[in-house]
């Protein structure tokens, strides 16, 4: 089975769906939309509070919708959604006819399915004078006999809305009984009538008005508001482990953007917000929309960022395959004088590159890890290591260039021009991953080029900061490590005398940055 690969797939074609479809269209995602299509307002002949399109239809207003998305390439196609798989890095979106779609982020906003009173008469009149939200349907019944049928506690809030749209109101609280005494003097002063004995049925008069059969009699009504229980078909979903709110229905727990509790799923509409209007679901959609479209950039930009450290892990590998051992079997002579007076105990090298230092460490009693992205460089180190007998005091790791592969605490941690004239060289990410793997009381060793070799000068226009380098002073402030877990030991510049590639003398300095975390 071919597997369709998507940026974005949105469940549910309402104005929630169609609205964040919109969003990643424009923002040129690949994106999907599956409409079983039902919209919880299909029974609405128009919708109101809704600026711009006071009065038009639901159906009219998911037709405009669509046809926008054309323009921005988002196909909407019919369908249900049974299950979803999450793999690693996407999600796999099993329809209901077996076709599967592969998404990389989910927005779902499948609506509610109202669940209406169990009482005769009610359904068939249900979007035309039997009512939900005042706020949709008010003004156009105002002055009228009004009823509002309770169904829960919050139907007292729901009672009072109503009243603000005719003084001729009548509350039917069978569902709710014993009123509270304050809610019942409130409501009587107000006007309300109350009518506490079960609704048997709705009944239609020949004049076209309704009428509310109890027990204890017939009452009248021009229209009837009442508030079903909102039903979340959230079946296919349940291997997300979506975190859910206690609210009735038990909606999706989302936070301001519309994330859900799993990384890449966002929801919307009246999955969030049950008692929510069109206006709602369209501000819940385009905003779950935006902030899908934000985590998709942000994973772009972090797969670009591990692709570089591949091909730079790469081009050092390759540097050293295509070379005999170029270490001169000498440790750096500024981490020699600093580590000579340490008591050994663990040590890191971070970018040990054929292991000069490493093995110096080793010989002198630390147990070592060095951590390098060539493969080759590492096994020459482990040779050197063994030639000189400490074989057994140094383990290597693999790094993919982008972060350090270990989570131990090192009583040293050292890093040796850990240099790349690249821009997009994480210097700085992996030194301050490098200081989070000092143990309490031990210490990090940074030795870095103060300023550039005199042959790169010559070679590049500019000064150190040109490029990339900095002073040790410059370092330590934009590692901007917190100062009250670090004592600083060492912040200077050595000057020493090497060979140039012309095999003439020269001077070179070398920063050094020597912290101490404390115990406490």
């Amino acid at each position: 089975m071919q597997i369709r690969e998507w940026d974005a797939v949105v469940i549910g074609g309402g104005a929630a769906g169609l609205s964040a479809a919109q969003m990643l269209g424009r923002a040129r995602r690949r994106t999907l939309v599956i409409d079983a299509g039902e919209p919880r307002n299909r029974f609405a002949a128009h919708m109101h509070g809704v600026l711009g399109h006071d009065g038009v239809a639901p159906a009219e207003l998911l037709a405009r919708g669509r046809a926008e998305l054309d323009r921005y390439g988002v196909v909407v196609e019919a369908g249900r959604v049974d299950r979803i798989h999450d793999e690693s890095g996407s999600l796999r979106i099993v329809r209901d006819d077996g076709a599967v779609e592969g998404a990389r982020a989910l927005i779902i906003a499948v609506g509610v399915r109202d669940r209406l009173p169990a009482v005769r008469g009610l359904a068939e009149r249900w979007g035309k004078d039997v009512l939900h939200c005042p706020y949709c349907h008010g003004f156009e019944v105002a002055d009228l006999r009004l009823g509002v049928l309770a169904t829960s506690a919050h139907s007292i809030h729901q009672i009072e809305l109503v009243r603000q749209w005719s003084e001729d109101v009548t509350a039917f609280t069978a569902a709710i009984e014993p009123l509270d005494e304050d809610v019942r003097v409130r409501l009587t002063a107000r006007g309300i009538r109350i009518v506490s004995a079960p609704v048997e049925s709705l009944v239609s008069a020949p004049d076209g008005s309704s009428a509310i059969v109890t027990a204890d009699g017939v009452h009248p009504v021009d229209a009837l508001f009442t508030a079903p229980e909102p039903i979340l078909d959230l079946a296919f979903a349940d291997s997300l482990g979506l975190v859910r709110t206690e609210e009735p229905g038990m909606p999706i727990a989302v936070d301001a953007r519309g994330a859900t509790s799993h990384p890449r799923v966002w929801a919307a509409g009246n999955v969030v917000a049950p008692y929510g209007t069109v206006p709602v679901a369209m501000g819940t959609g385009a905003m779950a929309g935006g902030s899908a479209n934000a985590g998709l950039v942000a994973e772009d930009a972090a797969a670009a960022v591990t692709e570089r450290a591949r091909e730079r892990a790469a081009a050092w590998e390759q540097r050293y395959a295509d070379t005999p051992r170029t270490w001169s079997g000498r440790v750096n002579a500024s981490l020699a004088a600093i580590a000579a007076d340490l008591a050994p105990g663990t040590a890191l090298d971070v970018g040990c590159g054929e292991g000069g230092d490493a093995v110096w460490l080793a010989e002198r009693g630390w147990r070592v890890t060095g951590v390098d992205v060539s493969p080759t460089a590492l096994r020459r180190a482990q040779d050197a290591a063994r030639e000189r007998g400490v074989g057994d005091r140094l383990a290597v790791l693999v790094s993919d260039g982008a972060d350090l592969p270990t989570s131990e605490e090192y009583d040293l941690v050292t890093s040796s021009f850990l240099h790349s004239w690249e821009p997009d060289f994480p210097r700085l990410t992996l030194l301050r991953q490098a200081a989070e793997r000092v143990a309490p009381g031990g210490r990090l060793l940074v030795i870095s080029h103060a300023a550039p070799p005199p042959w790169t000068l010559r070679a590049h226009d500019g000064d150190g900061h040109a490029h990339g380098l900095r002073r040790p002073d410059e370092e330590l402030a934009a590692l901007a490590l917190e100062p009250e877990m670090w004592e600083v030991e060492l912040v200077e510049t050595r000057t020493r005398t090497a060979t140039g590639p012309d095999g003439a003398p020269t001077q070179l300095e070398d920063g050094i940055l020597l912290l101490r975390r404390r115990r406490s």
